[in-house]
């Protein structure tokens, strides 16, 4: 039975543990929690706090409001995406009788190339964030290891190996054996010199009290050197494009990059080709240092 006077506030705690309890990624839980909450201040300010208030028009006026606030269509959609699952998550549970957000439209999204550093850029942004060993280990894993910036944060230090490290499964992504260069195991060493010792942490990136940083922290303080390296254009996603358009350029082996960067279909790996400029690729069986 539906609760009229029931807050949409309410709602969110246990729709954040429906979502952990469906095995969803840690970074997709808190992404979600994040999105929701932006909507709830949204509505708060516009005097609707009921569940039962919200209509379809409120949720365009929140898609409307992000684009004017400069986030992109992509990351709108996104945003989007978490608020239509909510809302149908509340639908199922029978606590609203109607879904606000079943006719709201996603933003179009204009189809364009991903970007990536060239030489002398990712070397400017080395030289940045070389006084931050903790970053620059984060920025190495992604340039050197071709790691999302999920992974990055999810990382546990029993994963680090001597030569490689593992990728442990999430989502439907399985467990992957990745190789380590000489320049990313530098930066690893150099930044466990510095990690606090704190012996219940268990994840590598930690705060210095122990506990993983947000993905949207680790996101903030790259960009942060992005923007201080004069390069605001580029985004943490963009470093991983260079990892794969880089070892391309240098003859490395589409199915190994392929496995290494945790593409579920080679087809995914083979759209860098045409970033990387070339039509085949070589036939190294080791990832190249950048």
């Amino acid at each position: 039975m539906t609760d009229t006077n029931k807050q949409l506030a309410d709602y969110v705690p246990e729709f954040i543990q429906s979502l952990t309890e469906k095995g969803r990624s840690p970074s997709t839980v808190l992404a979600y929690r994040s999105d929701i909450d932006q909507l709830l201040s949204f509505l708060y300010e516009r005097n609707k706090t009921l569940a039962s208030e919200v209509r379809s028009v409120d949720l365009e006026n929140f898609r409307d409001f992000l684009l004017a606030q400069k986030y992109t269509a992509k990351s709108t959609s996104r945003k989007l995406n978490a608020i239509k699952t909510f809302f149908r998550w509340m639908k199922d549970q029978k606590s609203i009788e109607k879904d606000p957000s079943r006719d709201v439209s996603h933003p179009k999204i204009e189809s364009s190339m991903p970007q990536f550093l060239t030489e002398k850029e990712y070397r400017s942004l080395r030289d940045y964030v070389r006084g931050d060993v903790r970053i620059s280990a984060m920025v190495e894993l992604i340039l050197q290891a071709g790691l999302r910036i999920s992974e990055v944060a999810n990382l546990k230090l029993e994963s680090i190996k001597k030569d490689r490290l593992i990728v442990e499964s999430y989502a439907t992504q399985p467990q992957r054996e990745v190789p380590l260069t000489t320049a990313a195991i530098a930066a690893i060493q150099m930044y466990m010199a510095s990690r606090p010792q704190l012996p219940k942490a268990v994840h590598l990136f930690v705060s210095k009290n122990g506990k993983p940083l947000a993905v949207r922290n680790i996101r903030a303080a790259i960009d942060r050197y992005l923007q201080k390296a004069e390069m605001p254009q580029y985004s943490v996603n963009d470093l991983r494009t260079t990892f794969m358009v880089e070892n391309l350029k240098r003859g490395v082996d589409l199915v190994l990059l392929s496995r290494v960067s945790g593409h579920k279909r080679l087809s995914t790996t083979e759209r860098y080709l045409e970033l990387a400029q070339i039509k085949t690729s070589g036939s190294k069986q080791h990832l190249e240092e950048l």
